[in-house]
């Protein structure tokens, strides 16, 4: 065998063993991922954070999700600012595009009280899933009326509410609070009711603010300023 022949041989076998080992890797990566995932379901926070910390850069799209992984995992674990870091390190290997892990560094950074921070990375959110990712729209809903902002508040909330999902009902009721705060109470009160009605009379939040509007406009004394908004984007 001549030396070219001898060259081209091993080139060939360094071009199939390269391709099997990364295959390997990634097969090892979605194992550990698998299981990560179901020490999370059980509670088992420290024990999955060693089986997503098995997972190496060579895994590709993989990695990106074992960092977001290891994120909720500290997350749960109280440990906001290590939660924080990993949330934006995944964000980073997927080159901003991962709407779950903005939204999810969205939530840490508002329990941080960086509100201008937890904004940008809502709207990060919203880009990369092309508008379409209401929990990050019903989160700035509630920055916005937190700031006094209302009529964006409520701009965010409406636009919360016509996609499905576990906000849906605490939009709706947010909704309300924000008409109410503009006195269109009629408004308020329809957005009221559906709330009620899709939580099934347990949302107690929303049954306060109907009872209330209702007060309002049969021309009771009562004040909006005791209008309850959700701050979370679901009911209990």
């Amino acid at each position: 065998m001549t030396i070219h022949k001898m060259f081209a041989a091993l080139l060939l076998l360094t071009l199939l063993i390269v391709p099997a080992r990364l295959q390997a890797q990634r097969r090892d990566a979605r194992e550990s991922i698998d299981k990560g995932n179901r020490l999370v379901s059980s509670g088992s926070y420290e024990e999955a954070l060693r089986e997503y910390e098995r997972v190496g850069p060579d895994s590709a799209k993989l990695y990106s999700i074992a960092l977001y992984n290891i994120g909720v995992c500290y997350y749960e674990l109280w440990r906001t600012t290590e939660a924080i870091d990993y949330y934006r390190r995944a964000i980073k290997q997927r080159n901003g595009v991962y709407p779950q892990a903005s939204y999810a560094l969205g939530v840490a950074l508002e329990d941080e009280g960086k509100l201008l921070e937890a904004k940008a990375v809502y709207n990060q959110a919203l880009t990369a899933a092309r508008g379409e990712y209401p929990h990050a729209q019903f989160h700035l809903g509630l920055i916005a009326a937190n700031t006094g902002d209302v009529e964006l508040a409520a701009a965010l909330f409406r636009k919360a509410v016509n996609r499905p999902g576990k906000h849906v009902i605490s939009s709706h009721n947010n909704l309300g609070v924000m008409l109410a705060r503009m006195q269109r109470l009629q408004e308020a009160e329809t957005e009221f009711a559906i709330a009620v009605r899709l939580s099934h009379g347990e949302f107690r939040d929303a049954a306060h603010n109907l009872e209330l509007c209702r007060r309002l406009l049969r021309g009771d004394k009562a004040d909006v300023v005791f209008l309850r908004v959700a701050q979370i984007s679901l009911v209990d």
